[in-house]
């Protein structure tokens, strides 16, 4: 009788061991729990607000047609107020107690770097980060995944576009003495050298600045042709009204980070003819293509307004995420989820981005950029055909 116990014991424990190895974190026989961390209330909250209202409506609607092989999604959202410190106490919370399967489109670049040491340790996958730094996806990890085109792309593509077809040749730069700012002139730069040209003068400034008089009057003295920008949405406005107020024409071009509705639509038309590479066109507000106005007016009745650029890459991103999973099979773990997105080949979204691709040794979506210009207080796209370099 005591050798039955015995063996019964052991029987057990060993069954608990073989369940514990088998489970995956964040995955259950009718779950699967996603984690975000993102600005709900801070300085850049309209790009997280709107980014992960459009993840929860894509998990939403996945859920409400059954779910991924059986497992509906649990959508957790922490707000980082786009501060590093709050940011580690998010990860720390959705990785160590919440026990999230993945984390998707965690908001900004140092919050981001600050935090995936830890998260890839502990086998969580960074899906799409919302922000276009290269560091999202390189140094190559299994675990890593950006959607788009990153500043460094959007950079190349641009100088290469006004080089090869408006002539340029005295290409200047205005750009944060930041990370950020770094990784865009370093776009610019390497364009430039591949092509047998160099910048001819650089300003750098600190993101809090706002006097760019002394700036501007350097770089037109210069001879400047053409100035590309490492900004963001307020020293862009700062820097082009600066820069028309002495009546200077000159062609100005900034990436995704500038390509914001604030830039657009500053009174008196100051920014008027302001160029800007980005990854995706915004297109939801007024499109007339059944799936994009579907996908406005939803947003609109869900969330009380409309849609914006960030809410539209938060929808794609989420879409991808859908895909990989369903590719994945019943079998969901990092493993499978990771040749899940790995399998995923020349894929459109609704608004018309480029098409999106991943493999076992490219784990960013696209590197094509569009050309859009500020014309009317709005942003135009200057052509539809996406550009590489």
């Amino acid at each position: 009788m005591r050798k039955g116990l015995i063996a019964a014991a052991l029987a057990a424990s060993f069954a608990t061991t073989a369940m514990a190895a088998d489970a995956v974190r964040g995955v259950t026989d009718s779950e699967i729990l996603i984690g975000t961390y993102t600005d709900l209330s801070g300085v850049t909250a309209m790009w997280g607000v709107n980014n992960s209202n459009t993840y929860r409506m894509a998990f939403d609607e996945v859920n409400a047609a059954g779910g991924i092989n059986g497992r509906k999604i649990k959508y957790i959202v922490e707000d980082n107020q786009y501060q590093i410190p709050r940011s580690v106490q998010a990860a720390n919370k959705l990785i160590n107690k919440d026990g999230v399967f993945v984390m998707v489109a965690n908001g900004g670049t140092p919050m981001n770097n600050a935090t995936m040491p830890e998260q890839l340790a502990k086998g969580v996958a960074n899906i799409f980060p919302l922000t276009s730094a290269r560091s999202m996806y390189e140094p190559f990890h299994h675990l890593k995944f950006g959607l788009a085109a990153s500043y460094y792309d959007q950079m190349r593509a641009g100088v290469k576009l006004f080089v090869e077809t408006r002539g340029k040749k005295a290409v200047c730069a205005m750009s944060q003495d930041t990370d950020f700012g770094r990784d865009v002139m370093d776009g610019a730069r390497d364009q430039l050298k591949a092509m047998n040209l160099a910048i001819v003068a650089e300003t750098l400034h600190k993101p809090t600045d706002t006097d760019f008089s002394a700036p501007v009057a350097r770089l037109r003295d210069a001879g400047c042709d053409m100035i590309v920008l490492g900004t963001i949405t307020r020293d862009t406005i700062q820097i082009v009204s600066a820069i028309r107020k002495i009546g200077w024409n000159i062609d100005l071009i900034g990436q995704a980070a500038s390509y914001d509705e604030a830039v657009a639509e500053v009174p008196g038309g100051a920014t008027e003819g302001f160029y800007s590479m980005t990854p995706v066109i915004f297109v939801a507000a007024h499109d007339t293509r059944p799936a994009v106005k579907a996908f406005a007016e939803k947003y609109k009745k869900l969330f009380g307004k409309e849609p914006n650029f960030a809410a539209q890459l938060g929808y794609t991103g989420a879409q991808l995420m859908i895909q990989a999973m369903k590719n994945a099979g019943k079998n969901l773990n990092a493993d499978t989820f990771v040749a899940g997105m790995e399998s995923i080949k020349d894929w459109h979204d609704i608004f018309g981005s480029p098409a999106m691709t991943f493999s076992d040794k490219k784990h960013q979506g696209s590197n094509q950029s569009f050309l859009c210009v500020v014309k009317g207080g709005k942003w135009a796209a200057v052509s539809t055909s996406s550009v590489g370099y």
